[in-house]
């Protein structure tokens, strides 16, 4: 009995000391346009820990980056500071000589907002930044990870001005920012500086939200007044929040050095936008743009196959289920302020469904289907230009597939309730087939739905506005190439009644 215990003892004390987190010190104080980082190394690595690979891409950016090619002055130490040999292996490693001796890296990243990049630019979103009294840290832009140790924990600690406030979706631990591994350290931005603070409550959960802006226009208490009724809406629509606490980060600049716009985690979202006057106009953009990001806490961070699950940092790797990711998220982000009264039924129509007809039409290639732009997403030329479209196309394409499940089930469940399930039955660390998810979803709900994935997803057959609007009691009609008029029809039918009363409410869930 005592030499079981002793070996249990023994087990828990190695396991304790394996997950001793590996830990990030970023200055961002030294040069205003370079991180300046140290990375402690608390245990001793073997041979096959012998890269450090910085991030080619990171989740939900779908883009290739290249962090490697902003990196410089990277060296590696033994514990009497002795330095190591490192060599560069383009476009992302560094191969460390004699890993066992490793006890620290240092190395310096220019940040992102100010560095031209000719080719495979960075969008700002997902970059990084350091200005006089702020930061914005991507942590995949700063560190890396050596080979087979994604899955170890990792802090971070940003060691900015003392008088800066800080907001994160992590836990602080001992001055640290503390991730259970790269991914999820990836997975959680962090922004300090003069910042404004405001938070609320959702469901019993955290909400909180941080906000620069460049020349005060906007605060976070500001944000939080305007953002109340989509939280709300966004509260019944999930009828449970699939998170315990959520962080907004707001990162207004008065002109933007590259592409703007924002960013979901599981936790948390982040934000860069180009500063405006704090109109009901402005104001209303910043919170649709929260609204769809907010709701990624569905979709790609708890229903996703394993692709996303098992995160590929090193080789760009596209899911064929980029219209279930970004494009219901759309749909779900729109449909749910209107189900949930804080829009109507023809601002629904304008800017839910005319609007994207009109975009998807005029601006992109109707004969790519969504898996084209899926598995073109991280390629830059063409890829690059019809990416755009799966927040048009493909949130209309989400719009029908709900009805769709509406009629074929006679108004009792539609896309929101499959969610809802989809979430029960995979959820987070859970993932869905990339290959037979098709099949899995004809198999929960109807077979018919494996014959409109094939028609409007997998192949790029032209959407049926009008047939499947007239089924909710909507008209359809194509005025001009750039206006299209959608009304509700005079006299419908008890089937049309039907379904558009089940279209324009949230079901009881039970």
């Amino acid at each position: 009995m005592k030499s079981i215990n002793i070996l249990i003892l023994l087990l828990v004390c190695f396991s304790s000391m394996a997950q001793q987190p590996i830990l990030i010190n970023v200055d961002p104080l030294s040069n205003p346009d370079t991180f300046f980082v140290k990375l402690e190394v608390p245990q001793k690595l073997s041979k096959k820990n012998n890269v450090f690979q910085f991030p080619a891409t990171a989740p939900g950016t779908y883009q290739t980056m290249n962090i490697g090619r902003l990196v410089s002055d990277f060296q590696a130490y033994d514990k009497k500071g002795k330095r190591l040999k490192t060599t560069f292996s383009a476009p992302n490693q560094y191969i460390i000589a004699k890993p066992k001796k490793l006890k620290s890296l240092h190395y310096k990243v220019a940040e992102t907002f100010d560095t031209q990049l000719k080719d495979l630019p960075i969008y700002m979103m997902a970059g990084s930044s350091i200005e006089r009294e702020n930061v914005l840290v991507n942590a995949h832009t700063l560190s890396g990870y050596f080979s087979g140790m994604q899955k170890t924990p990792v802090g971070i600690r940003v060691n900015g001005k003392s008088d800066w406030k800080t907001g994160s979706a992590l836990k602080v631990k001992d001055g640290y920012f503390i991730a259970e591994n790269f991914d999820e350290l990836v997975d959680s931005p962090i922004m300090s500086g003069k910042l404004s603070f405001a938070e609320t409550t959702l469901a019993g959960a955290p909400i909180q939200i941080y906000t620069f802006s460049e020349n005060g226009k906007v605060n976070s208490e500001m944000l939080l007044k305007e953002m109340t009724q989509m939280l709300n809406s966004a509260e019944k629509f999930l009828v449970k929040l699939p998170v315990d606490h959520y962080t907004f980060l707001f990162y207004f600049v008065e002109n933007p050095s590259g592409v703007t716009g924002a960013w979901e985690h599981s936790y948390s979202s982040e934000y860069v936008i180009e500063e405006g006057e704090p109109t009901p106009a402005f104001l209303k953009q910043v919170i649709d743009i929260a609204s769809h990001e907010f709701f990624h806490v569905i979709t790609p961070l708890n229903i996703h196959s394993e692709i996303i699950e098992s995160f590929n940092f090193e080789k760009p790797t596209a899911s064929q289920h980029l219209w279930l990711y970004e494009g219901v998220t759309e749909w779900a982000s729109h449909i749910q302020l209107f189900r949930g009264g804080v829009t109507n039924l023809d601002q629904y129509i304008a800017n839910g469904l005319k609007q994207k007809i009109i975009v998807s039409e005029l601006y992109f290639k109707p004969e790519w289907s969504l898996k084209k732009i899926a598995d073109e997403s991280f390629n830059g030329g063409e890829g690059a230009k019809q990416y755009g479209n799966i927040y048009y196309k493909g949130s209309l394409t989400a719009s029908y597939l709900d009805i769709r499940l509406l009629e074929l089930s006679g108004g009792t469940f539609g896309l929101r309730e499959v969610l809802l399930d989809l979430i029960k039955k995979y959820g987070k660390g859970n993932p869905f087939s990339e290959e037979t998810f098709f099949d899995d979803l004809a198999k929960m709900t109807f077979p018919e739905i494996k014959d409109f994935a094939n028609k409007y997803i997998l192949k790029s057959e032209d959407l049926p506005h009008e047939e499947y609007l007239a089924k909710i009691g909507l008209k359809y009609n194509r005025v001009a190439k750039n206006k299209v008029e959608i009304t509700p029809i005079e006299n419908p039918s008890n089937s049309q009644k039907m379904l558009f009363e089940a279209w324009s409410k949230n079901m009881e869930v039970k």
